[in-house]
């Protein structure tokens, strides 16, 4: 089999190489750079060709796929953006507030419990 060819991959790899390709082409990536971005992101999630046993081989990933998009959504913090300094500056404090009393919480309730006191607390 010689180097390239793309027998040895399912239809489904096929596909998704072929989307993979035309999202790249489309934000102004060049035809083979784009075809070679996608077979090895393709090659990257699923281990290679998976043609000879329905089943076998190792499990695919998705890891390239959870990259894209924005934290936040479509607006991308345009709507944190919107609103007044003021308005943002009360909000941070307020976090900063809670998180520094959950803190306090946490580390006094880790000095007064003592080893093995969840233990007898669940046998109870």
């Amino acid at each position: 089999m010689p180097r390239g060819d793309k027998s040895s991959y399912t239809n489904k790899q096929k596909r998704k190489a072929e989307h993979i390709e035309e999202g790249y082409e489309k934000r102004g990536v060049g035809t083979k750079e784009a075809e070679r971005r996608a077979w090895a992101t393709v090659n990257k999630e699923t281990g290679g060709g998976n043609k000879s046993g329905s089943g076998r081989g190792v499990k695919d990933t998705n890891v390239s796929a959870k990259r894209g998009g924005r934290i936040g959504g479509p607006r991308g913090g345009k709507a944190a953006a919107s609103r007044p300094a003021a308005a943002r500056s009360r909000s941070a404090k307020k976090a900063a507030a809670t998180r520094k009393r959950k803190a306090a919480v946490r580390s006094s309730a880790r000095r007064t419990a003592r080893p093995g006191a969840r233990k007898a607390a669940r046998k109870r």
